[in-house]
């Protein structure tokens, strides 16, 4: 009995978790100048630069906004020319 609580807890809570991580990690590896990027505060912008031994990315909202944020605070690259659309 406890072995299957075993193998449901690994099937519906680790792996789906871990799955999720890997992905974001490959996310943030991913990031270039140039991206538009969606933070989990909800602001969409442009990197403008990206520094890689720090783990911070400067984002550029609007003309002569720009937003240093950490890399973990991105959620989603966003195709390019949503930023025009919106």
């Amino acid at each position: 009995m406890l072995a299957v609580f075993g193998l449901v807890f690994y099937f519906m809570i680790y792996r789906p978790q871990a799955k999720r991580v890997k992905e974001h990690k490959s996310l943030m590896s991913a990031l270039s100048k140039g991206d538009e990027v969606l933070t989990q505060g909800g602001i969409v912008g442009k990197i403008v630069k990206v520094s890689d031994e720090k783990d911070f990315i400067v984002v550029s909202i609007s003309e002569g906004t720009e937003v240093t944020v950490q890399k973990g605070a991105i959620n989603a690259v966003l195709p390019k020319g949503t930023m025009k659309s919106l």
